[in-house]
Order: structure tokens, then sequence, then C-alpha cells
């Protein structure tokens, strides 16, 4: 049973408005399922895109200094435009569709990864770098081998905090039709603010955000067990 047609059944079998109608949720379990991978989907597009775009640029405005205020300055002008006006200037481009979700995601992530990758590389002593020029490292060597592990902390929280920022903006998409987890808010909301859908939405994309967070929060204390030492 889909969500549109038993809303307004379980209305009136279920009157006393109760925030938490089990039945609903057994009931659903398919329809639950097929929201969440939504949101991980879009979330997953936009972080991966948005990195794939950030990495080079922070590099690149980090070695060449004179970049990275113009940069920044772009992506802090994006990151505070209105979420559901970005969204509503790309349905004329793009259209009702994935990409049209995808692209204000993206945007939304560049400030946050592009700073933290050149906050990480700027984070390496001096004293290591002129000592891996000493050993003759090249220059992509000394970034590869040596700046960035050192900065790989840095640049993964701000991976965690793009993350977390997305799932939450995810929701907002169901505004467009693109489902995850906002699908089941919008839908309480429109049919007299039937509770279960709306807060078993609010709370899986708050535990979604709180694993994705731990995940990434694991990732990084395996890859870099030097940072270990000094808690033993």
């Amino acid at each position: 049973m889909g969500l549109d047609g038993s809303v307004s059944s379980v209305l009136a079998v279920n009157g006393s408005g109760s925030w938490i109608w089990w039945h609903w949720i057994s009931t659903h379990p398919g329809e639950i399922g097929h929201r969440l991978e939504e949101h991980i989907v879009l979330t997953a597009y936009a972080v991966v895109i948005g990195f794939l775009i950030a990495f080079p640029l922070g590099i690149f405005t980090q070695r060449h200094r004179s970049w990275y205020g113009p940069t920044l300055g772009i992506t802090s002008g994006l990151y505070t435009l209105p979420s559901i006006a970005l969204f509503g200037l790309m349905v004329p481009i793009f259209g009702l569709t994935r990409t049209t979700a995808i692209v204000p995601l993206v945007l939304y992530t560049l400030l946050l990864l592009v700073r933290n990758v050149v906050a990480g590389l700027d984070s390496v002593p001096h004293d290591v770098l002129d000592a891996a020029d000493g050993m003759g490292y090249t220059r992509n060597r000394r970034l590869l081998r040596v700046e960035l592990p050192l900065a790989l902390p840095a640049i993964v929280a701000g991976v965690r905090i793009a993350t977390v920022s997305t799932i939450g903006l995810v929701t907002v998409t169901a505004l467009i039709g693109q489902g995850g987890l906002g699908r089941f808010i919008v839908d309480g909301e429109q049919r007299g603010f039937f509770k279960t859908p709306i807060v078993v939405g609010t709370v899986l994309s708050i535990a979604l955000a709180v694993v994705a967070d731990l995940g990434f929060l694991g990732l990084l204390r395996l890859a870099t067990p030097w940072s270990r030492a000094g808690e033993r």
C-alpha cells in the first residue's frame, strides 16, 4: 500500500493523532527502504561530485594563493543562496529530474570542501616540507607522500560536515519531486499533518547523518593510525 493511497484511510481509522502509528510503519517497510535508498544515492552523488571538483580546486588555490580569495568568495556566495530558490532556478534548465536536485547539492558542498582542503594543506609544518625537499622529493611526490597524509584529518572533517549538511538538504528535494526521506515529511504535512511519516522521515534523516558521520570518523582512524598514538 503506497503512502498516497493510505494516509486518508489511516487518518479515518486512527483519529487519535498520535505521533507514532506502528501499524503504518509495519505496512510500509518497502517504501521506507526505497525512500532511504533515494536519500543515500542523492547524498552520495552530491558529495562525491563535489569532492571531485573541490579537491583539485583546493590544491590549486593553496598553491596559487591569489585565487583563494575569489574562489572562497564565489563558493561562499553559492552557499548563502536559499535552497528553495536555487532548486527552483534549476527546474527551467533541467526540468524535474535528478540533475535538478544534484547540481545545487554539489554547489553547497564546495565551500566546505575547498576550505578544508586548503586548511589541511596549510596545517602541514614547514620543517616537514623542508625535510621532504631536502630528500629530493618533487612537488607532486611531496604532495602525495607527505602533504596529503598529514592534511587528511582536516580534509575528512570537511567531507563529514559536507555529508551531514547534504543529508539535511536532500529532504528539500522532495519539493521538486525527487523523493528521499523528505517525501514522507511533505506528504505528511500535505495530508492533514499526519505525524507518523513526518517522524519517520525526520528520525531516519538524523540517524543517517549520525551513521555517516561516525563512518567517516572510523575510516579516518583506520587511515591515520599515527593519530591515535597520542591517545595511549
